[in-house]
Formats: structure tokens, sequence, C-alpha cells
């Protein structure tokens, strides 16, 4: 029994050894600290920068796809490095803040015109247009699927990914697949600058509407990390 409580006290010494030697590195970083870094202007640069190069991407596809533009979704978040765990290393445990920019474009489109509106975005592709990744080269494929006969033991997949997004639209051939429909966006609009904002544009907007309005939807999704800084190893 007392090398039972003798190796208790050790054990508590050491804690309370440790508690006070953990570093920065090992905390998480304060509210305090997130927001000031998030308003900085080193962040504030980047931030808009940031967003101008996406909503050029956006733009992009207004002008030289057959795409009409329907509503844009903007969420800008910051968030401050979590504590060091005790058994791994995450991504969160070394970066004082991290700050990312995702944007959203609902656009509509006639889907009695799919292969002229998928055409029209691959060769806006094939002409280097800044933003626009999509090729006839790789992506040609997708045009064939709709303009062959359906059929329904071959799956329509209304989707295509690019390294920083993706490209989703609703079905046309498998429309009683509604898990496959473009959705309204589901996360909650937050705004608390300088570590939050979120954008609608127009704020009234809907997918439904633009679905009602068009025949069809297409999705862009578009994202990047613009903001980051490291706790200071030792």
């Amino acid at each position: 029994m007392k090398r039972v409580k003798q190796a208790k006290t050790a054990a508590l010494m050491l804690l309370a050894l440790a508690v006070p030697a953990c570093s920065a590195v090992d905390r998480a970083v304060p509210e305090k600290t997130v927001r000031k870094l998030a308003g900085s202007p080193e962040a504030v640069k980047t931030r808009r920068r940031a967003e101008a190069g996406l909503r050029e991407v956006v733009q992009a596809y207004v002008e030289h796809t057959p795409l009409k533009l329907g509503q844009v979704v903007v969420n800008d978040t910051c968030e401050g490095g979590t504590a060091r765990g005790w058994l791994e290393t995450r991504d969160s445990d070394l970066y004082k803040i991290r700050c990312g920019l995702g944007i959203t474009a609902y656009f509509g489109a006639d889907p009695k015109h799919i292969v002229p509106v998928l055409d029209g975005i691959l060769t806006a592709g094939d002409q280097g247009i800044p933003g626009i990744h999509f090729t006839h080269e790789v992506d040609g494929p997708i045009i064939g699927y709709y303009r062959k006969p359906y059929d329904r033991h071959d799956p329509e997949v209304p989707s295509r990914g690019i390294g920083s997004g993706s490209l989703s639209w609703d079905p046309i051939r498998d429309r009683h697949r509604t898990e496959l429909f473009i959705s309204e966006p589901t996360s909650p609009c937050e705004n608390d600058p300088p570590v939050k904002r979120c954008l609608h544009e127009p704020e009234a907007a809907t997918v439904a509407a633009i679905r009602n309005q068009y025949g069809m939807v297409f999705q862009l999704d578009l994202g990047t990390t613009y903001f980051k800084i490291m706790k200071k190893q030792h």
C-alpha cells in the first residue's frame, strides 16, 4: 500500500512539473489571438486577393460558357490551431491560424440542350480560358454518354472534379434519383468578421427558382486556403 501511494505521489509530481512546461506549441490558440491574426493587414490582403481570383473563375463561366448565373454563395472561415494531442499529431495541432475561402456558384441551363451546354464548357477549357479546366481530351466521354441512347444499366454520373473544386448538375436521364439533384445551400450563413463571413448574392435567390426558370441547375464549387501561420517549433 505504501508503494502504491508513493507511485501515485510521484506521478502527480511529474504531471505538475509537465503542465507549466507546456509551450505555446502544445496549447490551443486563444480566440483573441485568432481574431487579431484574421484581421491583420496581411490576412485581409490575401483574403481579398483569393476572393477576387475565385470570382474571376465564376465570371469566366458566365462569359465563355452557355451557363446562366443564378446565385453565388461565399463562405470565409478562419480557425485557430488546437492543442497538441496526446497520442498523435494532427494538422490542426501545428498551425496558429488557418483561413479558407469557398465559393459556390449556381447556374441555370436547358436540360433539352445538355450536349451543347457541356460542349460549350469543354470548348472554353480547350481554348485555355483561365479557371476552366475541363477539356474534350479529358472529359469528352461525358458528352458521348448524353449523345448515345439511354441505357438504364449505364448510370448517369452528373459531376466532374477539378483540382480546386468540382462541377455537378441535375441528372437528365435518372431524374427519379432525387438525391442527385443540386440542393439548396445547407451550411448556416454566419457573419462574425474577421473570423467568419458569409454572402448570398442575390440574397433572395434559391436553387429551386433557378431550376424553375431554366429547367436544370449546375453547381460550381471552388475553394482555397489563403492564409496560414504555423506554430513555432522548438
